[in-house]
């Protein structure tokens, strides 16, 4: 019997926070452990994923698939010199594809989960479009990358919020008057969203009592898994309880921490000599970050992890009171 694979669509808030570079690494660090894995770059409009990668703008991808209506996707495939891994380029040859109909997205989707591997990684676009959000829709588990800084957080929480009115959208597509009570919350920032999920889904189970107790099964059925990019120090982990309370306060979400990846200056240079950064980097801070991403992914993908924030922490800064020698590390980061 024929085993499905594991999508993992990425996702941030905004641009700037590394997503696309942690795509291409895990999507290394997981076909180095053994795994086959086929990364994809779906970030229409935006695509670089063969850059972080070390390939050149030369092969056709989903730009070509969407034009051809009888091509497969899977006739796409590049092989990298990383074994187990294979990459599907984006539109970077067939430009004005940002913005597809949703009957060729849902098409994408439908070819996207057959694909022949343990691990699909999918690096999205940054940011709130229909696109991005109906491509991380795709899997219960979808990674979302931040920063541990207040405003790429507070992007990442509205990236979230964006998810859960857009899955509950879709779901009640039909219901008109479901659909209008959504669009009032679309229009409020995240600061006066208190409560408005479970308050929406009260509205909602006063128009159709089933409809809303499927509110409620949909926010509890997605887990996103939370990575941070771009750390300074371990500590930074404890913004997680404020990211806990405004989530489950405004949008009646539950999340797991995936990740806590150093501001690394190795990264930098990879990406100036235009080489991937794994393997030639595994011993860095941020390397040694990814590989064990990736772990967390390859062992705890699709189970929820109690108290993986402080489970998190505690790993964390064990590597970093272990570190081999911290004050070159710090001359390092201020040289980079």
């Amino acid at each position: 019997m024929k085993t499905m694979p594991k999508i993992i669509p990425v996702a941030s808030g905004k641009g700037g926070v590394g997503k696309t570079f942690l795509t291409a690494n895990l999507a290394i660090a997981l076909a180095e452990a053994g795994h086959s894995t086929i990364v994809v770059d779906m970030d229409l409009g935006g695509s670089n994923l063969h850059s972080f990668l070390g390939l050149p703008n030369r092969f056709p991808g989903i730009g070509d698939f969407l034009k051809a209506r009888s091509a497969e996707l899977e006739e796409l495939l590049v092989k990298t010199v990383i074994p187990n891994l294979r990459f599907i380029p984006g539109d970077g040859l067939s430009p004005f594809l940002a913005n597809i109909p949703y009957a060729q997205k849902i098409r994408l989707i439908s070819k996207v989960k057959k694909l022949p591997a343990e691990y699909i990684l999918l690096d999205l676009g940054a940011g709130t479009s229909f696109n991005t959000i109906d491509f991380f829709r795709i899997s219960r588990y979808g990674l979302v990358v931040t920063k541990p800084e207040y405003p790429s957080i507070m992007n990442m929480l509205g990236f979230l919020k964006h998810f859960v009115l857009r899955l509950i959208e879709r779901t009640f597509a039909g219901d008109q008057r479901i659909r209008d009570l959504l669009l009032t919350l679309y229009k409020q920032p995240i600061t006066e969203q208190r409560n408005n999920i479970s308050a929406l889904g009260s509205k909602i189970a006063t128009i159709d009592q089933a409809a809303g107790k499927r509110v409620e099964a949909l926010c509890r059925d997605f887990r996103p898994r939370i990575i941070f990019n771009m750390g300074e120090h371990p500590d930074e982990i404890e913004i997680s309880r404020k990211i806990d309370s405004g989530l489950e306060n405004s949008l009646s979400l539950k999340v797991d921490y995936f990740g806590f990846i150093f501001d690394d200056p190795h990264v930098r240079r990879s990406i100036k000599k235009q080489v991937p950064f794994l393997p030639e980097y595994r011993e860095s801070m941020a390397g040694k970050g990814i590989a064990q991403t990736a772990e967390r992914v390859a062992k705890f993908l699709e189970v929820p992890v109690k108290e993986s924030a402080m489970l998190l922490l505690k790993r964390i800064r064990q590597d970093y009171e272990n570190r081999k020698d911290p004050a070159t590390w710090s001359e390092v980061q201020n040289a980079g």
